[in-house]
């Protein structure tokens, strides 16, 4: 069984921290209206369509699993302009909850999804807190990536993401 690919969608593919006046280079914009935007106006959300290529190349070695708020309406707003098929997700119990020991409130529930698998985590808002809680209570491999929310993936975090996995 191949190990997990956990994917954020805003920080690693929708780089919002960045220059709200100076799109990143190799990103187009798009406007979405995802049922859990409240905001007057659709949510501006920056692609780089050259990221759904590499997720598919890191599917020889992974199981691209949706690790987001947007949960499956990342299907219909974000999959589809990066070219990835329809994703698993994970359906969070609580979102933006209480945490253990100062972790990530997603830390938990990706231990409960991963349910003792491999896994890769791509997510802005790791820390070396949820890497100490994950060392201690996952019975096997685990690469959480933290990604800088004003950039998103870049090309060394796609060759760490094989690197890891070819590892294993």
């Amino acid at each position: 069984m191949k190990p997990l690919l956990l994917i954020d969608i805003d920080g690693p593919l929708n780089p919002y921290g960045g220059k709200p006046e100076r799109r990143p280079d190799g990103y187009t914009t798009h406007r979405m209206q995802p049922s859990g935007w409240s905001g007057p106006k659709p949510l501006r959300v920056w692609l780089n369509h050259g990221h759904g290529e590499e997720l598919l190349a890191l599917s020889r070695w992974y199981e691209l699993v949706w690790a987001t708020t947007w949960k499956d309406e990342a299907n219909v707003w974000v999959g589809p302009h990066l070219g990835l098929p329809e994703l698993p997700y994970i359906d969070w119990p609580a979102m933006h909850g209480a945490s253990p020991r100062g972790t990530f409130w997603k830390t938990q529930y990706v231990l409960d999804y991963a349910a003792g698998r491999p896994f890769a985590w791509i997510d802005d808002e790791i820390t070396g807190l949820d890497r100490e809680y994950v060392d201690r209570r996952h019975p096997s491999g685990a690469l959480l990536l933290h990604i800088d929310h004003r950039i998103g993936l870049a090309r060394p975090d796609f060759a760490a993401l094989a690197d890891w996995a070819e590892a294993l």
